[in-house]
């Protein structure tokens, strides 16, 4: 998905200028990286209001359009007014195509309510993890991973070695073991009423 935005370099700087210009609906900004030096910017606050509320613009190569220049950047951190529905600062990264990026993508989950844990179980399916640090070349940045629960059973988990992951993009874990992505376990009413069950047939 191309995603574009606009912005203009910020020559005022300094936490002052920062709440003039936040009153009059800018937002201050800075684009980093790339071998390049930091350029603060200027945004509109409603423009990039909305598209921090899209779920791809968290994990795709956003085009900044700066003057008549243009950047290839990823998001890399906001700063939110603690009560209000404010931004009060964001970051972005350049990107070079040639260097593997390390950024964090949305699990898609598909397929549960087919999967034998719900339909033939009556089971509920946690999904524990709902997006994943990868690392591949700028061209394979994926918007999401999917999950297929197809085939999820009560008592059984996928995990993320499960994945099955998109050409140039690996995983990258932190810590031992292999990650549970989503697990099916039975709801309380189902063990509840088999333990009833269990309970009669011995009364009996």
């Amino acid at each position: 998905m191309a995603i574009n935005f606009k912005a203009d370099r910020r020559e005022q700087q300094g936490s002052s200028a920062s709440r003039r210009l936040r009153r009059t609906g800018k937002l201050p900004g800075i684009i980093y990286g790339g071998g390049k030096d930091a350029t603060p910017v200027l945004l509109d606050h409603n423009e990039l209001f909305h598209l921090l509320k899209k779920e791809a613009f968290h994990s795709s190569l956003l085009t900044a359009e700066i003057g008549g220049d243009k950047e290839t950047v990823v998001l890399r951190d906001t700063q939110w007014h603690p009560y209000k529905q404010q931004v009060l600062h964001i970051d972005f990264l350049r990107i070079d195509p040639k260097q593997a990026i390390h950024i964090k993508v949305p699990l898609h989950f598909i397929n549960g309510e087919i999967s034998p844990a719900v339909k033939l179980q009556g089971s509920l399916i946690s999904h524990v993890m709902t997006e994943i640090d990868i690392k591949c070349l700028p061209a394979d940045l994926p918007e999401y991973i999917t999950v297929d629960l197809a085939a999820l059973e009560t008592g059984h988990a996928l995990h993320v070695s499960h994945l099955p992951l998109p050409q140039g993009v690996e995983v990258v874990h932190h810590g031992e073991g292999d990650p549970v992505v989503a697990s099916a376990q039975q709801s309380r009413g189902e063990v509840a009423a088999g333990s009833e069950e269990t309970a009669e047939g011995g009364a009996a």
